[in-house]
């Protein structure tokens, strides 16, 4: 906000307000409105519940807002009196109702000089009363929006001050249609409201009676699903029941709830019957969900049920849960079982008697018994496919003996991977890409059916279109993630044998590595070569490194004094974080996503990550990969789609513990903010870089020409540590440009899959355009072009190698990063050496640097002072997997790579114990 904007925002007329209400919804309109210099004369909300404060109640603690939790208003539906004596006393010119579960009397709402206003999720007169979202979906309503309205005596029928609207998506829930609309733009209109008001300019607009509605609340009692009706409408109904109260059908003489529904386009994947009470006909249990079909024969999923004792599944489960999850045995498998009874006797000799509920830990068993059950039962039943893990996973003889016969029945089969590939014939060879979201190991449409193209920057053509997570589908993804973590396997797992499953994971990428450079060239733009050994092969080797760290992460003991008489022993433990969100840039697609998920996963947490939204292919690529690896489902998410929606909301999540982003300084303090505000996650920011490399003229001029203009032009100069401005010694820097220009014109720009080319398209159409801005700026503030500074002309994204010279230091080429192909030369005098040092880090950046010279003192009195990250001398470009990276100032903070990169994504815990 400009100092005009702020000045300008301090002078509005401002007001006394009271706000009435609840929840987080009235905590952020409470707390914008003192932003906008509203004095907040006091807050009345509920009590605490379980000795807990309402976000409200809390918020405004902390400011020193005086409030007041009364348990009621009313009583025999007479005001009580001291409970309004206690409002007026504040002196409110108007009252403020974001969200008010209480009945608050009229000579409370009268009372202000102005009244109050309400905010009502629907648009009055429609859905009057309680659950309006509710009753937005289950009508099938196309629009959706909110009300600011006056209070009045009647029940949602005051004058409108102001509404907004939204279009309803085919699959919108009521927590999708909230976060995505009603609640961001709720809490705008409520502080819009107030100042409107507070200018005298707030209207009164009559409500009509024409088509106004009122229903009531919906409660579990009544919220049965009608199947005798079409898909949509049952459909509508299920949706607008998601997750409060739930619709419910009855199945074998139970109630189930429905929840996750969708409308199924095309023909209805195979499936078990499944028959239903009141269904039209038979319901199918497919691997996708469940189908249930309407009376016109169109067809809808629903992707989870929950039972009568609370337990959810998903619908594609139901025949192997519930009442079909204790397996019936036969008369063989009966004999099966009194052997293995015998073997878990033999292995437990301190037990008198194997029951069904004897746990094989509980009664001692160590690692070593392990083994030799599996391996017992294993020569008794030839065949059967059993691994120590499975023991852990089933520790009773029930639960064991259960988890058996299914193996030896074949039904504990892993479910296939089903993925709708995008297939091109490109490179020599068939590519297979899918391009959904990856959640809880499975490949599925984005919740609310969009889609969106990714382009191929070579030529502007369009590769495939690549589903469009929500923000439901973060929260799909990370409660898969959470579950991952705190319940599944891989929490549980051996370090030894988490590295095992990265290095599989790795030699499945290797195997897959021509495909993926393949992959990357195409969505990208990188050179297949450049591709080939840095995209995919660096990526490779990083989660190679990191797998070798997984059972080598330790703590220490550490002594410390003693309390006499007792004696006390002190350790640290280093423990994984739980779930972590990784969002990457859109350079170095593969290879960002390994630097931040190798190191993550080796720790032991669980992960989201949003790649960039023009470069999803290889990410959803690396997620079949995971399946393969063995990876357990969960751990690895994957969501396309666009950082304002699927990125705020990682920021946001409550239940993220971590966020690691490379990208944009600007967008790194959003997320810094938005991560302090949520929960306080742990946040590692690699940002924007304008990296000098200073040429000192007694360098191997070779060797500098050769690695300065790689600095600038490797990967198109998209890249993070790119050297952004270049300070040549006056007395070589004729020589060097003109060596450069020789070299420049010897480069080949072309079609980035030509393994002779040495130049591919810039990564997508906005940034081209960006890149030639940035070169009009700079012929207009006086540098010279030298070479360059156009679009080839040819089709793609295509920018040619770019050279400017005579850069002064106040100049926007000087100080501003171009993430392309532009070399920015400076001069500086000869023998200059902490002249040019002060420019160099005359920056608010400090990701990389680089010094070429000779002269091993100059090199290391050079690198001391430069205030970067990385400092090269005499090279450029040259990371390792060992090596830490990772910028200073405004270029961001933490590591990626490195032992230090590992210390990123774990907890320390002291723990202290006396004997």
């Amino acid at each position: 906000m400009s100092v005009f904007a702020l000045f300008q925002n301090y002078y509005q007329n401002k007001l006394k307000l009271a706000i009435i209400g609840q929840s987080l919804f009235g905590q952020e309109v409470y707390s914008n409105l003192r932003k906008q210099g509203h004095k907040v004369v006091g807050v009345f909300t509920v009590p605490d519940k379980d000795g807990k404060a309402d976000p409200l109640a809390a918020a405004a603690e902390k400011d020193g807002t005086p409030v007041f939790k009364f348990p009621r208003w009313r009583l025999k539906g007479k005001p009580i009196p001291e409970v309004v004596e206690a409002y007026k006393a504040v002196g409110a010119e108007l009252n403020v109702m974001p969200f008010c579960s209480q009945f608050i009397p009229m000579n409370v709402i009268d009372d202000p000089k102005h009244g109050s206003i309400i905010y009502h999720p629907s648009i009055l007169p429609l859905h009057r009363g309680a659950s309006a979202i509710n009753w937005t979906l289950i009508h099938g309503d196309k629009k959706a929006g909110f009300t600011v309205f006056w209070a009045d005596d009647g029940l949602d029928t005051g004058p409108i001050l102001l509404q907004r609207e939204c279009a309803v998506e085919p699959n919108d829930t009521v927590d999708a249609l909230y976060n995505r609309f009603l609640f961001p733009e709720g809490i705008k209109a409520m502080v819009e409201s107030v100042q409107l008001i507070a200018d005298g300019k707030a209207p009164r607009v009559p409500q009509t009676e024409e088509g106004a509605s009122y229903e009531g609340i919906q409660k579990k009692s009544n919220s049965k699903v009608n199947l005798a009706q079409p898909a949509k409408a049952i459909h509508d109904w299920i949706r607008g029941h998601d997750k409060v109260p739930g619709a419910w059908t009855v199945v074998d003489g139970q109630s189930v709830t429905l929840y996750g529904s969708s409308m199924l386009g095309g023909s209805a994947p195979a499936g078990q019957p499944l028959e239903i009470e009141g269904a039209s006909q038979p319901a199918l249990v497919t691997k996708n969900g469940l189908v249930l079909y309407g009376s016109d024969g169109k067809a809808l999923l629903v992707k989870n049920l929950q039972f009568e004792d609370g337990k959810m599944i998903p619908a594609s489960k139901y025949f192997s849960s519930g009442e079909s999850s204790s397996v019936e045995l036969t008369d063989d498998e009966k004999k099966m079982a009194e052997e293995i009874r015998n073997i878990w006797k033999g292995i437990l000799s301190n037990v008198p008697a194997i029951e069904d509920a004897t746990d094989f830990f509980k009664c001692g068993a160590a690692s070593m018994d392990v083994v030799r059950l599996v391996e017992e039962v294993k020569q008794k039943c030839a065949g059967v496919q059993l691994q120590s893990e499975d023991v852990y996973m089933a520790t009773t003889f029930q639960d064991f003996i259960q988890m058996f016969v299914r193996k030896l029945r074949g039904e504990d089969q892993e479910e296939e991977l089903l993925i709708d590939y995008a297939t091109k014939e490109v490179n020599n060879m068939t590519v297979k890409m899918p391009n959904q979201c990856f959640i809880n190991g499975r490949f599925e449409d984005a919740e609310n059916g969009k889609v969106y193209d990714t382009i191929n920057p070579t030529d502007g053509s369009v590769i495939c279109k690549v589903s469009y997570a929500s923000v439901g589908d973060v929260d799909r993804a990370v409660a898969a993630a959470k579950e991952a973590f705190e319940s599944g396997p891989w929490g549980r797992m051996n370090p030894r044998d988490r590295g095992s499953l990265l290095y599989k994971l790795a030699d499945l990428m290797e195997e897959h590595q021509e495909e993926l450079a393949t992959i990357e060239s195409m969505d990208s733009g990188a050179v297949y070569t450049l591709a080939l050994k840095t995209h995919v092969g660096m990526s490779i080797q990083t989660f190679r490194y990191f797998a070798g760290w997984c059972d080598k992460i330790q703590g220490k003991t550490i002594p410390i004094n003693q309390a006499r008489p007792n004696r006390n022993l002190t350790f640290t433990r280093r423990e994984p974080l739980g779930v972590c969100a990784i969002i990457i840039p859109w350079n170095y697609p593969l290879m960002m996503l390994a630097w931040k998920s190798a190191a993550c996963l080796a720790a032991g947490n669980t992960l989201v990550l949003k790649p960039a939204q023009v470069t999803p292919l290889t990410a959803l690529k690396f997620a079949e990969l995971t399946v393969k690896a063995g990876i357990p489902k969960g751990v690895v998410n994957i969501l396309p789609g666009s950082g304002g929606m699927v990125g705020q909301r990682l920021s946001d999540h409550p239940d993220i513990r971590k966020l690691g982003f490379t990208g944009s300084t600007p967008i790194g303090k959003q997320i810094m903010k938005s991560c302090a505000l949520s929960n306080l996650k742990k946040v590692s920011l690699e940002l924007g870089g304008k990296s000098p490399l200073i040429i000192f003229a007694d360098c191997d001029m070779d060797k500098a020409v050769r690695m300065g203009m790689s600095s600038v032009y490797f990967n198109k100069g998209e890249n993070c540590i790119a050297a952004g401005r270049l300070f040549v010694e006056e007395s070589v820097h004729d020589d060097f440009i003109s060596r450069v220009l020789e070299e420049l014109k010897k480069m080949k720009i072309g079609d980035p899959l030509d393994r002779s080319t040495d130049h591919g398209p810039q990564n997508h159409k906005a940034h081209l355009d960006k890149l030639l801005e940035y070169c009009e700026v700079g012929l207009k503030e006086g540098a010279t072009l030298v070479y360059g500074g156009k679009q080839v002309d040819r089709p793609g994204y295509f920018m040619e190698p770019t050279v400017f010279t005579n850069v002064e230091d106040h100049m926007f080429l000087a100080k501003e990063e171009s993430f392309g192909p532009v070399m920015v030369v400076s001069k500086f005098k000869d023998g200059d050496v902490d002249g040019v040092l002060r420019r160099a880090n005359d920056t608010e950046y400090g990701l990389a640097s680089g010094v070429f010279t000779r002269d091993i003192n100059k090199a290391m009195y050079v690198s001391e002072r430069l205030d970067a990250g990385t400092v090269f001398v005499n090279t450029y470009n040259k990371t390792d997997v060992a090596s830490p990276f990772g910028g200073f100032k405004q270029s961001g903070f933490g590591k990626d790579l490195g032992e230090d990169a590992l210390m990123e994504y774990l907890k320390t815990k002291a723990v202290t114990v006396e004997y």
